[in-house]
């Protein structure tokens, strides 16, 4: 089982990326173009689903994992996996794209991109009827991440700066962005992954 803990007591989703000490600057040059070839392979890795799955979400199973809440009671620990692979995989490409890491984002393997769900224990934490109003409950946390993600741009093209001149992406804007797609993979968690009915909080650290 996934566990994850943190100061604000949120298991249920968890992510952190070691900030390197020093960045790669001609690697930093190149990353938009360097990272298409993985991008392009988690596009086909999600896009080989069953008519069902890609019409539920891109492969991430948001359809059938709700009805099978909603009718069924039960999170399938088979679907439960492959969301936690593709989250995973998901992560170590974004780490990279945004300069987080220069560490080419591995099929499998971690690297220094740790993230945690939690497998939910569907009798006593789910309820059947949150899966259908979960999205629209966490309108507030989309209009406070829209801007935050604005401001994830910027830090990142200062950082892209920083890297070419100086070899380092600057600790507190690295700091800043991992909490901003921490928030994001909790507000995913709740709303998306159905991994739990506790509200997550408007928390960046």
């Amino acid at each position: 089982m996934e566990t994850s803990q943190n100061q604000f007591d949120y298991p249920y989703a968890d992510l952190s990326i070691e900030c390197p000490e020093k960045s790669d600057r001609l690697v930093a040059f190149f990353r938009i173009f360097m990272v298409l070839p993985v991008l392009f392979l988690f596009v086909l890795i999600v896009g080989f689903q069953s008519e069902e799955c890609a019409v539920a979400g891109g492969g991430f199973l948001f359809l059938p994992i709700l009805l099978s809440i909603v009718f069924r009671y039960k999170y399938p620990r088979v679907w439960f996996d492959w969301v936690l692979y593709l989250t995973k995989f998901m992560a170590r490409i974004t780490a990279y794209l945004f300069l987080l890491r220069d560490e080419y984002p591995a099929i499998e393997d971690e690297q220094q991109v740790k993230l945690t769900l939690r497998y939910p224990d569907t009798a006593a934490e789910l309820h059947r009827g949150m899966p259908l109003v979960k999205w629209f409950l966490d309108i507030p946390h989309y209009i406070v991440l829209m801007f935050l993600f604005v401001a994830v741009l910027f830090v990142t093209l200062f950082a892209w700066f920083s890297i070419l001149f100086t070899g380092k992406y600057p600790p507190e804007m690295h700091r800043f962005t991992v909490s901003v797609f921490r928030w994001s993979l909790r507000v995913d968690a709740y709303a998306f992954l159905l991994l739990t009915d506790r509200y997550p909080p408007f928390q960046l650290n």
